[in-house]
């Protein structure tokens, strides 16, 4: 069958948004300083990977942080792919999390007790995220060789029920991991046989003040 596909996943750097701890699915809410600082910090982490193409949600703190790593790997396919986009969070898109706990207790009762079929109102279920993000990852595998190293620039939700399929973990128990900003995971692509190998690294921020620690909602 040949070599895997080589798939490193990363999460964007910092919002302010997520300084706030506002919610921001579908926001296109821009990197802050911190943010481009980290992301900065990713591309020189991973500018030795010999990538072939670089794969990034449409919006734009994804999108931000896979250009300054593609500005390592000048020459390769930098494709947008819409199905990367965050979870669509619906009328609670902008809300802070403490306002949003405060406001919808029945809510985040359910959210709390079956977090994997909860419909955001007007948005999405993380069923339909995980969804829409493996079979556009299938799609891109099938375009590559084996042994082949790919980027995808991707979000909190959307790269943890990624990673719970990796790792078959349900995802009502998808809170079990994390992504904090600027996170690489290293994942390996075989058939229809995905693994992580490496989660939630973020030791390349780890010179910069509370580089280590998980940013935001």
């Amino acid at each position: 069958m040949g070599d895997p596909v080589r798939i490193l996943l990363v999460r964007h750097g910092e919002t302010e948004w997520n300084r706030l701890h506002r919610f921001q699915g579908r926001s296109d809410v821009p990197l802050n300083a911190e943010g481009m600082a980290q992301a900065h910090a990713l591309a020189a982490a991973v500018k030795g990977e010999p990538l072939v193409a670089l794969y990034s949600s449409p919006l734009a703190r994804a999108l931000q942080t896979a250009r300054i790593i593609h500005a390592f790997h000048a020459g390769v396919p930098l494709v947008v792919e819409e199905d990367f986009a965050e979870m669509d969070l619906g009328a609670f898109d902008g809300m802070q999390a403490h306002q949003w706990a405060e406001e919808n207790p029945e809510f985040l009762r359910i959210w709390q007790e079956d977090p994997a079929r909860v419909r955001m109102p007007g948005g999405e279920t993380l069923e339909e995220v995980q969804a829409r993000a493996l079979r556009t990852l299938d799609r891109i595998c099938l375009d590559h060789h084996p042994g082949d190293c790919l980027l995808i620039s991707g979000h909190n939700f959307l790269n943890l029920t990624l990673l719970c399929h990796a790792m078959e973990i349900p995802l009502a128990r998808f809170r079990s991991l994390r992504q904090g900003t600027a996170a690489l995971n290293r994942l390996m692509k075989q058939g229809d046989r995905l693994w992580v190998e490496i989660l939630d690294d973020r030791s390349h921020l780890q010179d910069r003040a509370g580089g280590s620690r998980p940013a935001g909602a």
